[in-house]
């Protein structure tokens, strides 16, 4: 059995909002949506889980950790420059759309 989050009841609803959404793109994005959602999602969930059981997590630190995360991945050449300007873009609009 998982333990219970911690985190607040408007965090997790940002979490919950922010899955829904990259599940859209693998739902009905085209391929090239589908990759750079599915590389987003692999850094979304391996920091969303764990700030999950944080009493103090916040939207805010979420987009910091995930912003993080990227940079380090981009410093090391994970993606193509194109396509770590479209993991960007969709991180600030998912982050940007949890926020509302």
């Amino acid at each position: 059995m998982q333990p219970s989050p911690l985190a607040e009841p408007a965090f997790i609803d940002a979490v919950m909002h922010i899955e829904n959404q990259l599940d859209n793109v693998v739902d009905h994005g085209s391929d090239d949506e589908l990759f750079i959602a599915s590389y987003l999602q692999g850094h979304f969930a391996v920091i969303s889980r764990p700030l999950e059981m944080e009493q103090n997590a916040t939207v805010a630190l979420l987009d910091e950790t995930v912003k993080e995360s990227l940079q380090q991945a981009f410093n090391n050449n994970e993606l193509e420059p194109d396509d770590q300007k479209k993991v960007t873009a969709l991180w600030q609009q998912l982050i940007a759309s949890a926020q509302q």
